[in-house]
């Protein structure tokens, strides 16, 4: 047992400002979360025994309850995607069973339960205001979801379940991590390696040192490949050596699903479960599920996942014929026959000859000082708000963590966020995400003021500085940043005081990547652009006939990359669907079936990309992932609002950006994502402006 002085100094049951980033340690989890939920079951008997259906009886005693659970366990979970350790990863392993049930416990209430449906069915709950009414529904349809309506022994069984998902989508992604990490293709001889550029050749000689290569130089190597993104995405796109692609390509896809980290299993019990769980619930499958919560229908995503399909096809086909000639005017050997691991290098051969773009020679442009000043400059302008270095004042996790203030007009600090730039392939997992460290809350404001501010963490994995240059971005990790930012700023602008539908909480799924997308638009926006792109040395902008080739080179394989999206979408929505786990189909047929209508070159028989697609199987996307094309088609729409005003003319764009502030960006999950958007556009969306920014609209049409 713990003593009752380590729990008293435990750094995660204080309370803080900002989390303890700095100190909590693997051995503060177990003692620490256990205390915590302990705590608030005796919270939560106390709520059952007062509760009344009334806001300062139910829901500001819940808030206290769900906030506490959240931001504790969101700061572990965070260090454990950011500072991995074996020991953390035990530690919340033999914890999380107690969490989940404690979770099950509060959700399946009731109490609390009948106390929402009484506050629903009173003749009071017009006079409630919206995002109230909001929030009480929503408490109703998510208890509903978690089994309150079970009888016991079906309650029992679907607790069993709940449990049982929590713990197999972290073996998942932990699988995946360790698989990528496992990977270390050491390479002594340059031939091997010709054709990859500067930048990344002093990532591999920086990678090889970490492994004791001490002596290893960009020049003169050795130099290790991994598949973290920064080191695969170059192999494939300029590594001139044919089979060392392919090999590099084989290893990424296969990635988890071999030997001890093999994922197979663990997607077909996942998929059994989710089943299971739907049919209890009263649905025919977990796709129903997922859509209660969701502003679309299954029939809906298919609809738009088919339609942006058809858009796609003949541009994509025609993109694979543009590679293969090509490649046969280059003298290619392989022009006839151009598979997966020759895509990505052709492509960046064509486009570079196509639109004189060579991603490498960008970066020096691309340097991240001077990418977040522009990104803060256009959110100053669009939104009236300053962003300012707040380093010190909250305690961080890692040394290349900065910490921001964000401002309004007036001065006054109204959120702040963390940015975690950097890939760190031992500790820290792929990709990059936004998420809540606080939400803005009214009844978790501190004595002495009236409202909680909001935190947010930004994380993403671009290139690191190499020597003394500074991190110099691609295209990509700019719209990234760009993309993060949308989402933290939709966290942190919310002008809504309740805090269970403030920023990003109780916003449909399927409408969160709305503002991500829609600030990546603005990385094309000339004079946003301009004000990024300064030679990192000389301070030399970038010049306008490259700013043309990028703005031209944006529809390059549209088609390709449109269908790719909608391959993930599918096969998602096909597994949640139609698939019978233990039938005559495996998640592989299911792969290769649906890839005959979304992939132009039938995939390997032995890919195995499913074995890695953590947003399904580890992240919120199940049954989900068509989101991001439900949500690109509103981005875009968005976005041609600011083009209908001008987008040169200053105060047009100020107003626009104004009115998307105080719709998009202030209601938070307290009113429907349609009806927010209607008020900011004037009308429903529609899905033109997106076919138009691809430049796929004449193939629609």
């Amino acid at each position: 047992m713990a003593s009752e002085d380590s729990i008293s100094s435990n750094p995660l049951l204080q309370n803080f400002e900002f989390p303890p980033f700095d100190i909590v340690d693997a051995h503060h989890v177990r003692p620490g979360i256990r205390a915590l939920l302990q705590q608030l079951e005796a919270e939560l008997e106390q709520l059952e025994k007062t509760v009344e259906p009334s806001w300062p009886k139910l829901v500001e005693p819940l808030e206290k309850i769900i906030d506490r659970l959240s931001v504790v366990w969101g700061m572990i979970n965070h260090l454990k995607a950011v500072k991995d350790t074996p020991e953390l990863r035990a530690a919340i392993e033999e914890v999380q069973p107690e969490k989940v049930k404690f979770q099950l416990r509060l959700g399946q209430s009731k109490s609390i339960y009948n106390a929402f449906k009484f506050v629903r069915e009173s003749p009071d709950w017009k006079t409630l205001s919206e995002a109230r009414q909001r929030l009480v529904e929503a408490q109703i349809k998510e208890a509903v979801l978690i089994g309150i309506a079970l009888e016991d022994d079906k309650r029992e069984e679907f607790n069993k379940i709940e449990q049982e998902l929590e713990k197999l989508s972290h073996k998942f992604s932990e699988n995946v991590l360790d698989a990528t990490k496992k990977f270390e293709k050491l390479i002594t001889d340059k031939i091997e390696i010709e054709g990859l550029p500067p930048s990344a050749l002093g990532l591999f000689a920086q990678a090889a040192v970490s492994k004791g290569h001490e002596n290893a130089t960009a020049d003169t190597g050795p130099w290790l490949i991994t598949l973290d993104a920064p080191s695969y995405l170059p192999v494939m796109q300029h590594a001139k050596n044919r089979s060392l692609r392919e090999e590099v390509y084989r290893a990424y896809l296969s990635r988890a699903s071999s030997g001890d980290l093999d994922n197979t299993a663990i997607i077909d019990q996942i998929l059994k479960l989710r089943l299971e769980k739907a049919k209890l619930l009263g649905y025919r499958n977990y796709a129903e599920v997922s859509m209660a919560t969701k502003m679309a229908t299954v029939e809906k995503a298919d609809e738009l996942l088919e339609k942006l399909r058809i858009a796609s096809w003949d541009p994509a086909v025609q993109d694979l014929e543009d590679l293969k000639n090509f490649a046969k005017n280059q003298g290619a050997a392989e022009a006839d026959s151009l598979t997966h691991w020759d895509i990505t290098f052709w492509s960046e051969r064509l486009r570079e000859s196509k639109y004189d773009i060579n991603e490498e020679e960008l970066r020096p442009y691309f340097s991240l000082p001077k990418v977040m000043d522009a990104l803060f400059g256009l959110a100053k302008t669009l939104f009236g708000i300053d962003v300012v270095p707040a380093d010190g004042v909250a305690p961080v996790w890692n040394s290349d963590v900065r910490f921001y203030c964000v401002k309004d007009s007036s001065g006054n600090p109204i959120a702040y966020f963390y940015f975690d730039p950097y890939s760190r392939p031992s500790e820290k997992r792929d990709g990059a995400w936004m998420d809540e460290v606080f939400s803005r809350s009214r009844v978790m404001a501190q004595k002495g003021s009236s409202v909680r501010l909001p935190v947010a963490h930004m994380v993403c994995n671009q290139t690191p500085p190499v020597g003394d240059k500074p991190s110099l971005m691609t295209f990509r990790e700019v719209e990234t940043v760009f993309h993060e930012f949308g989402h933290a700023l939709q966290h942190m602008l919310t002008k809504e005081d309740e805090g269970l539908v403030a920023g990003i909480r109780n916003i449909e799924w399927d409408a969160v990547e709305l503002p991500s997308q829609f600030m990546e638009n603005w990385c094309y926006h000339r004079d946003t652009l301009m004000s990024i792109a300064k030679h990192y040395q000389t301070g030399e902008t970038l010049p306008e006939n490259v700013y043309k080739k990028l703005l031209a080179a944006r529809t390059f394989r549209a088609g390709s990359l449109s269908l790719r999206q909608l391959k993930f979408a599918t096969v998602d929505l096909e597994l949640h669907t139609k698939y019978t786990p233990g039938g005559t189909e495996s998640i592989y047929d299911v792969d290769q079936r649906v890839s005959i209508k979304t992939q132009v070159i039938p995939p390997l028989p032995e890919d195995r990309f499913l074995c890695s697609f953590s947003h399904i199987f580890a992240g919120g996307y199940a049954a989900g992932y068509y989101s991001y094309k439900w949500a690109e088609v509103l981005s875009a729409d968005a976005f041609s609002a600011f083009e209908d005003a001008g987008l040169d003319d200053i105060k047009a764009v100020k107003e626009t950006g104004q009115r998307f502030r105080n719709t998009i960006l202030a209601l938070g999950g307290g009113k429907a994502p349609l009806q927010v958007f209607v008020e900011f556009r004037g009308r429903e969306p529609s899905p033109e402006p997106l076919l138009r920014h691809n430049g796929l609209l004449a193939a629609s049409a």
